[in-house]
C-alpha cells in the first residue's frame, strides 16, 4: 500500500532531516480488520470513529479510535488525498450504499 507521507511527523512535531522515529507495535496486535461500516461520535474534545463488520444477520465492532478534532482534520485530509490518487490510477469509485436493515442502530 503506498499511504506514506514525504515528510512524516509524529505528535504534531514534523521530522528534522536524517531523524529517524520507531513505530513499534504491540506483540498482542493481531493485525487488520475488515471494516463494512462505521459510527462518528464526537464532543468538544475528540471524535470517536467505531468500526464495524456487518454481516447479515450480526455485526461486530472490530475497532475504535478516539482522536482530537485537529488531528482528524489532518486524517481527513490524508484520506481525501489518497482517495484522489487512487482514483486518479485505478478510475472513479462509485459509493457504497447505505445498509438497509437495523442492527442495534439505525443506518442513514
Amino acid at each position: 500500500m503506498e499511504n506514506q507521507p514525504a515528510s512524516p511527523s509524529l505528535g504534531g512535531q514534523p521530522q528534522q532531516p536524517g531523524q529517524q522515529k520507531q513505530i513499534q507495535i504491540k506483540d498482542t496486535f493481531a493485525g487488520a480488520e475488515y471494516a463494512n461500516a462505521m459510527q462518528v461520535g464526537h464532543n468538544k474534545e475528540e471524535f470517536m470513529l467505531t468500526f464495524l463488520n456487518i454481516v447479515a444477520p450480526t455485526g461486530r465492532v472490530v475497532g475504535k479510535i478516539i482522536t482530537s478534532p485537529g488531528h482528524l482534520k489532518r486524517i481527513t485530509k490524508a484520506l481525501e488525498e489518497n482517495l484522489k490518487k487512487y482514483e486518479t490510477t485505478f478510475g472513479k469509485i462509485e459509493e457504497a450504499e447505505s445498509p438497509k436493515d437495523e442492527i442495534g442502530f439505525k443506518a442513514e
